[in-house]
């Protein structure tokens, strides 16, 4: 469990951080290039889902972090049996990284309206401000400003519907915390066996007269 516990703090404490450097020193849409023209730092903020996907409207957006609560109290408790039954490390791994992913972005969603002022294309938040922060429990903003333009090109012109339009690839903006989820969840599908597997010391223990 000890280890399950330092890579969730370890996640939690970069997302955080990189989260409130953005948000302290960057207007809404302000972008820098980090790796030439394919990384950049573009600070948005996402009323909805990971990836920039939305639900609309202040129910929508309480039912997110709602059943954001919720989806953290399952993975907590499957991390707890997984760690006691001593299941395989890669297993705890990315049941770890999925646990910190979806907390980085429910602190985004429980407190950041309540600690910082609205960001704009004209004005930098503040930590804590005098007038109050722009929002309620539950109804934060989650940041995002990790952004990876890769290739930029046009469609086809003889495409239907997209013809001749802009295709950017990757397009979406997301953090740390989104990251971390993706990454647990695809060492969950594509290396099933290999996290499935029993641990080499249970089968040991299970030999034993």
């Amino acid at each position: 469990m000890k280890k399950a516990a330092l890579i969730v703090l370890a996640i939690l404490v970069v997302d955080q951080a990189l989260k409130f450097w953005i948000k302290t020193h960057f207007y809404m849409g302000e972008s820098h290039a980090v790796i030439g023209q394919w990384f950049f730092m573009h600070f948005t903020e996402n009323e909805g889902m990971a990836f920039g996907m939305q639900l609309g409207g202040n129910y929508g957006k309480l039912l997110l972090s709602l059943f954001r609560i919720c989806a953290v109290i399952i993975i907590v408790w499957w991390l707890y049996r997984v760690t006691r039954n001593n299941a395989n490390n890669l297993l705890i791994v990315c049941i770890s990284l999925i646990l910190a992913g979806a907390l980085g972005n429910i602190i985004d969603s429980a407190f950041y309206g309540m600690i910082f002022n609205e960001s704009t294309y004209m004005q930098i938040a503040t930590f804590l401000p005098e007038s109050g922060g722009y929002g309620t429990f539950l109804h934060g903003k989650v940041v995002d400003m990790l952004y990876f333009p890769i290739i930029e090109s046009h469609f086809p012109a003889w495409m239907p519907i997209w013809g001749g339009e802009e295709f950017i690839f990757f397009r979406p903006v997301f953090n740390i915390a989104d990251s971390s989820i993706t990454t647990g969840v695809f060492i969950l599908i594509f290396f099933q066996k290999k996290v499935l597997a029993s641990n080499p010391k249970e089968e040991v223990a299970d030999e034993k007269p």
